[in-house]
């Protein structure tokens, strides 16, 4: 007989905390203290790969003090006036902006004064985080839940999955679920047995 978990510990908040750095630690603090306003430039652009870390930043640093711009090579025209009205602002003292895209200003599809503006702060590409920061996330997630999480189940999970957060979380969540369930430690079979109900193995 199984049993069936009452509760299941709700995903941590994206903060400045839990954000895995490896080599974007100065991206990080740059943003960290932009968001707190002890970044002397008023303007910070962030760039990388889907799954890179863009959104957790951003989220983590929003604040009414701070103007975020989102996959800006998704702006439409009113959209890209507001980004470079709100550059023209932040330089002349108002609200800070924190902006995101998946490219560099120059390669960006903005108009060629948006493209200038975004470039005239600092500039980050975020840059793709190795298997062992993958590691240590699986780690610490599983340590913030309770849930004892083997050497071997994180590079089996690191093998056999997709490595973006969001899928690596999503698997935590299961393995979380069934353990309880089951009343069993989370194995690597255990680990199997959920992938592969899942259709993920």
């Amino acid at each position: 007989m199984r049993q069936l978990p009452l509760e299941l510990l709700a995903p941590a908040a994206p903060s400045f905390d839990n954000f895995v750095a490896g080599g974007n630690a100065e991206a990080m603090a740059a943003v960290r203290a932009l968001a707190e306003g002890r970044l002397a430039e008023r303007i910070v652009y962030l760039w990388g790969a889907q799954g890179s870390g863009r959104s957790h930043l951003l989220r983590a640093a929003a604040n009414p003090a701070l103007r975020v711009f989102d996959n800006v090579e998704q702006l439409d025209a009113d959209e890209q006036q507001a980004l470079f009205s709100a550059i023209n602002g932040a330089r002349d003292g108002e609200e800070a902006v924190l902006a995101a895209g998946a490219a560099p200003p120059a390669q960006l599809p903005l108009r060629d004064d948006v493209r200038t503006r975004l470039a005239w702060g600092l500039v980050y590409q975020l840059r793709p985080l190795s298997d062992e920061d993958k590691a240590e996330h699986l780690r610490n997630e599983a340590a913030r839940r309770s849930l004892p999480l083997g050497e071997d189940v994180i590079a089996y999970l690191l093998r056999r999955l997709p490595r973006d957060f969001a899928s690596l979380n999503s698997v935590l969540d299961l393995l979380d679920r069934e353990s309880l369930s089951r009343q069993r430690p989370v194995t690597v079979p255990l680990a199997r047995d959920v992938l592969s109900d899942n259709g993920d193995d």
